[in-house]
């Protein structure tokens, strides 16, 4: 007993001088040599030039994903849960909720998957589409997606991917854009569809996910044909066609982004652009392989996700579906008493967007909060003590306590996900560093925070599994050249010391073609230097620190001077203030005719009200206690602690808010399916709030 006493106490000094160690010595990005305009150059520490194939003779997703099945066959690929029941529940104040019951996850093998693909590719040609002509697919991240992308590969069929959540307007604009002549979508989707009928000009079939077509759908007035995607597979299978396979340098999917502004812009991605990516990231992970399952629930026509799940397929992993709304056994869609996606499936890997990481962290304190007494100051003591040894101090939580503050109080919160997480890929947007520190203590896994735009296929840095800092972005990834460039009007420059700072510029070949018929924007954002390598503007403002990771600290779209001269980075301050437990989303607005900056602000609802509560304050329902002065007051309260904690300057806290009680979703149109906002459109949708927080 003593000596295991002994051991716990030597073990964290030991690993404390292990990280110090570490800390000073080891680069994970160095200084490169690159063309095009001057600035400061990293890349990856480990390839002396960019990646573009992790597997040798492996040119094209198409022809990755074949030798994957070929090499894993009988292994599980793909799965979806069986669906037992669906009720609708009318809550106290008269709305309707969806409740599903959910059974286990049905696979399919990699050989039976590889079958389905074969087969819906033949069937597709049956049909009649040829590889000239470009087919869509808009619908919710599901097994059938996955499949048609790959049945559209193998006939070198150029995929145009639309979220699901897009408006009327965008629909029409990247369907007619494009000329598409073969959507494919579900039930949902379809009746999206038949609305615009009279607006698309080209569309000629459509594939419906679903098996049971809707009567009124199938009646409806349109030049359409309508086929189960089903009855295409079957088509394909009594019509065997052989492949068609792509080049590297053909266009595998024009990828329309959800637009943070305006309408969106369809990127042009090569098979080649896509597998760099996947071949950098497959460098980066440690142990990918058949042990893995992966839960995929984010939108596949996001490229986090589309680049995920090809990478997922190609190491012989298996991928279980799953939605936001179904994610955990609590999630809103899912029947009290019954499991959700992540309890049955009990994942190893998953993906996630810092708004979601958000609110498991806020789901994680409010359900600790509203239990109190022991719990509580269990759990306190529990995440202080771990947050000292994460943050390298050897009087924190290591050895034997580790394991005791794991198995009393971490355990609970980690079977929350299934208990199995063992790393978390989060890309989008920036994630704060004490959602990152919160994440990695709680669930006992580390995040692997990615930085890459639709543009450079989601490559650009990453940071590694061994990185435990917070708030940096990693290393450029092995397919990826990062490169600052001076901004002189924002006041960055790469002769700034300590860190050299300016705008991101990536370089490699991820790099994607450009954008879809708007050549104007594709020269004004994509250079070509003397040595052949493509680069791409970002926008975005970073720092590189000694070892080499980047860190975001700005956006140059986002920067607005007021009045009496001082710069407001937008996003930088929103980042700050949405740390408040009291807020749900926020948008900061600046005028440049004015010394100060006002803020739209989504009230967290659970937090308002356990607040409301407990000061003993009535109201009639969310909508009354968001008018409340009382309210008000007690939110832009949390912003000034908020931004003085995040050493904000006095002003760039908004010194008037309104409160929406009304989140932000995408069906709303106010943020995008990465759940960013969408600035101008909340302009605009509410210009009269603003301007009476301005008083005019």
């Amino acid at each position: 007993m003593m000596s295991a006493y002994i051991v716990s106490l030597l073990v964290p000094l030991v690993v404390t001088l292990l990280l110090q160690n570490s800390k000073k010595t080891k680069r994970r990005g160095l200084p490169v040599d690159v063309g095009g305009e001057p600035g400061y150059a990293i890349g990856n520490y480990q390839f002396t030039s960019p990646i573009t194939t992790a597997w040798e003779g492996i040119l094209t997703l198409a022809e990755l994903f074949e030798q994957s099945c070929k090499q894993h066959r009988d292994k599980l690929l793909l799965g979806t849960r069986k669906l037992i029941s669906r009720e609708i529940q009318i809550t106290e104040d008269g709305r309707s909720l969806e409740k599903l019951h959910l059974g286990d996850f049905e696979w399919l093998t990699y050989g039976k998957t590889f079958e389905a693909v074969c087969s819906f590719a033949s069937g597709l040609a049956k049909l009649g589409h040829s590889r000239e002509e470009r087919a869509a697919i808009f619908a919710d991240t599901r097994e059938e997606w996955f499949i048609a992308l790959q049945g559209c590969f193998r006939r070198n069929i150029t995929v145009v991917t639309i979220y699901a959540s897009l408006g009327e307007e965008a629909l029409c604009h990247s369907l007619n854009e494009t000329q598409v002549t073969t959507v494919i979508c579900g039930n949902k989707e379809l009746k999206k569809l038949v609305d615009i009928s009279g607006q698309l000009d080209t569309v000629k079939r459509v594939i419906c996910m679903d098996d049971e077509i809707p009567s009124n759908v199938s009646s409806a007035e349109h030049s359409w044909t309508i086929i189960p995607i089903a009855d295409v597979e079957k088509l394909g299978r009594e019509n065997p066609i052989d492949a068609d396979l792509p080049l590297s340098a053909d266009i595998a999917v024009i990828m329309y982004t959800s637009g943070s502004t305006g309408l969106p812009k369809g990127v042009m991605m090569t098979h080649g652009n896509v597998l760099a990516t996947v071949s950098a990231v497959m460098t980066i992970v440690p142990y990918l392989g058949s042990k893995d399952i992966y839960l995929a629930y984010l939108p596949m026509a996001h490229i986090l996700e589309l680049a995920a799940e090809n990478l997922l397929a190609a190491v012989g992993s298996a991928i279980g579906y799953g939605t936001p709304l179904t994610l955990t056994d609590t999630s809103n869609k899912i029947k009290k008493g019954t499991k959700g996606d992540a309890t049955v499936l009990a994942p190893t890997l998953m993906p996630a967007v810092p708004a979601i990481l958000d609110r498991v962290r806020d789901g994680v304190l409010k359900k600790v909060n509203s239990k109190g007494g022991l719990s509580k100051k269990l759990f306190d003591l529990a995440y202080a003590r771990s947050l000292s040894a994460a943050n390298g101090s050897w009087f924190g939580a290591w050895g034997l306590e580790k394991i005791l503050w794991n198995f009393l109080v971490f355990r609970k919160i980690r079977a929350i996900l299934g208990g199995r997480i063992r790393f978390i890929l989060s890309g989008g947007a920036p994630l704060s560093g004490d959602t990152q520190r919160f994440i990695n203590i709680c669930l006992g896994a580390p995040i692997g925070q990615g930085y890459g735009l639709t543009e450079t296929c989601a490559g650009g840095t990453f940071s590694e599994f061994d990185d435990t800092s917070v708030g940096r972005v990693g290393a450029p990834l092995p397919c990826s050249f990062i490169k600052l460039i001076d901004w002189p009007e924002g006041g960055y420059l790469i002769s700034d010391s300590p860190m050299p700072r300016g705008e991101i510029v990536i370089g490699g070949p991820n790099v994607t073609v450009g954008y879809f018929k708007n050549e104007e924007k594709t020269k004004e954002s994509y250079k070509v230097d003397e040595r052949g390598t493509r680069w791409f503007y970002t926008g975005d403002v970073g720092r590189f620190h000694a070892d080499g990771c980047l860190e975001i600290i700005d956006r140059k779209k986002d920067i607005v001077k007021l009045q009496h001269g001082e710069y407001v980075s937008l996003g930088k301050v929103e980042a700050v203030l949405v740390s408040s437990s009291f807020v749900d989303n926020i948008m900061l607005h600046a005028d440049p005719f004015h010394s100060f900056c006002v803020a739209l602000v989504v009230a967290a609802q659970p937090a308002l009200e356990e607040w409301a509560s407990n000061q003993g304050i009535h109201y009639s329902d969310f909508h009354d206690l968001c008018k409340k002065d009382e309210t008000v007051k007690e939110v832009h309260a949390s912003l000034v602690q908020a931004a003085k904690k995040g050493r904000l300057e006095k002003f760039e806290i908004p010194a008037k808010i309104k409160l929406l009680p009304d989140p932000w979703t995408p069906e709303s149109g106010l943020v995008t399916a990465a759940l960013k906002i969408k600035r101008e459109v909340i302009r605009k949708a509410f210009a009269e709030e603003l301007s009476k927080l301005y008083g005019s």
